[in-house]
């Protein structure tokens, strides 16, 4: 899904985790907890969609996504172009 967003993304591991650059710029990675999905797109798309992500948890630059519950995929598309946009 976010290489359908954004399809110059390049793949790599970085703290652990999978994660998503555009050129040397990391746009956003994901990690799986037991209870989670944790999505790190940065602070500022936090904020941003802060309205749309009244229903999860969240903190400075991430997002958890509970295990067992969809994932808004159109939501995080919409976060990962926004990076692309707005660096």
């Amino acid at each position: 899904m976010i290489r359908a967003a954004v399809p110059a993304v390049t793949e790599r591991r970085s703290y652990g985790m999978p994660c998503f650059y555009l050129g040397k710029t990391f746009l956003c990675g994901f990690g799986v907890f037991k209870k989670h999905i944790g999505f790190y797109p940065g602070g500022e798309p936090v904020g941003v969609f802060a309205d749309k992500l009244a229903a999860y948890r969240t903190s400075k630059g991430a997002v958890q996504f509970p295990i067992g519950r969809p994932i808004d995929l159109s939501l995080v598309a919409d976060m990962v172009k926004w990076r692309v946009e707005h660096g």
